[in-house]
């Protein structure tokens, strides 16, 4: 670590960094490289010493060129968790984890052995997390609370139906969702339990061997789903809108093909409301305001971080091999540990 300036200027780091030059057609022609960056802070931000960055789907997205705000080159990557070891006084050596929708995209990001990001955007890391547990809450969890914010937040007696109940996304809005006492439903593409954690019972529908909605109306009493959260997209587009309540609420974070049939009489006969939900669009310190809220469910036990295998952990000099698993969609949560 370099000696503190005289001045009081932050300091400067020789960061080590995953770079991606160029968008790639495909994920296996992804060509990261590792180069060695001088990094320092700005007045308002902190300088980490990344301890774990995770790999999330939006990160081979941008890298692959379907994500139009990314730019080149760059370092990807938007969650993290990290030691501040530069900054504003009182925060150095401050535990700490954050993310963000311009990290890695708009502007470098956590796949590195440092970080500079604002002050206000890091939130306390809470101490019964390992540092791969942190970094692996931001983008699901975030995506997650957003999506129930913006369509308002589950109660007690609501019922909430998860479509793609065992994705990263999905198992957050079963978390949070039972948290404020929801019933839950999940839906699977195929016979399978849930697997993640839950405050409550989830109920689990598997769409290959029934209809998603007559089985919703049959588990409420024909009243339906006061929230849809569609984690997928399109493909349980018109089984989220069939299985809505009335005044029922969907929210839609992905699509496949974009394009969906659309009945206007249904929607207002219903009274629904959808709700589209971009976390690209929200800066650091938007972001960390939402994790200081996660945090709080962390720490009380109620929010419980995904399981990190050691398998699904690479160095920085294996960013290619981590994408390329998150591309092939594995369902471990995939970290970096520089």
């Amino acid at each position: 670590m370099p000696a503190a300036q005289p001045d009081n200027r932050p300091l400067e780091f020789a960061a080590r960094c995953v770079r991606l030059k160029a968008k790639a057609e495909t994920p296996a022609s992804l060509a990261p490289v590792i180069e060695r960056r001088s990094l320092s802070r700005a007045p308002n931000q902190v300088l980490i010493e990344v301890k774990a960055a995770a790999v999330n789907p939006s990160d081979v997205t941008a890298a692959t060129g379907l994500m139009a705000c990314a730019v080149f080159p760059r370092t990807p990557g938007r969650d993290y968790a990290g030691v501040v070891i530069d900054g504003p006084a009182g925060t150095i050596g401050r535990e700490v984890f954050g993310s963000s929708g311009d990290l890695g995209s708009r502007r470098d990001g956590t796949h590195a052995t440092h970080l500079a990001v604002e002050a206000d955007a890091v939130v306390e890391k809470p101490k019964n997390l390992s540092w791969e547990e942190a970094a692996g809450i931001g983008v699901p969890f975030v995506t997650a609370i957003e999506g129930f914010h913006r369509a308002g937040l589950p109660k007690k007696h609501d019922t909430v139906l998860v479509m793609g109940v065992n994705g990263k996304v999905g198992q957050a809005a079963v978390q949070i969702a039972s948290w404020r006492g929801a019933r839950v439903i999940g839906v699977v593409r195929k016979n399978e339990p849930y697997e993640g954690y839950s405050n409550s019972h989830v109920e689990v529908i598997d769409a290959s061997a029934t209809d998603v909605a007559t089985r919703v109306r049959e588990l409420t009493d024909g009243k339906g789903a006061d929230i849809v959260f569609n984690t997928v997209g399109d493909p349980y587009f018109q089984a989220a809108h069939k299985s809505l309540a009335v005044r029922g609420r969907q929210i839609l974070i992905a699509a496949i093909d974009r394009i969906v049939q659309f009945d206007i009489l249904e929607f207002y006969r219903g009274q629904h409301t959808y709700v589209g939900i971009d976390t690209l669009g929200l800066s650091s310190t938007a972001t960390g305001a939402v994790l200081r809220e996660l945090g709080l469910g962390f720490a009380g036990g109620h929010l419980k971080p995904f399981p990190i295998k050691p398998n699904a952990i690479y160095p920085l000099e294996e960013a290619k091999a981590a994408f390329l698993a998150v591309a092939g969609s594995s369902r471990d949560h995939v970290i970096l540990r520089p």
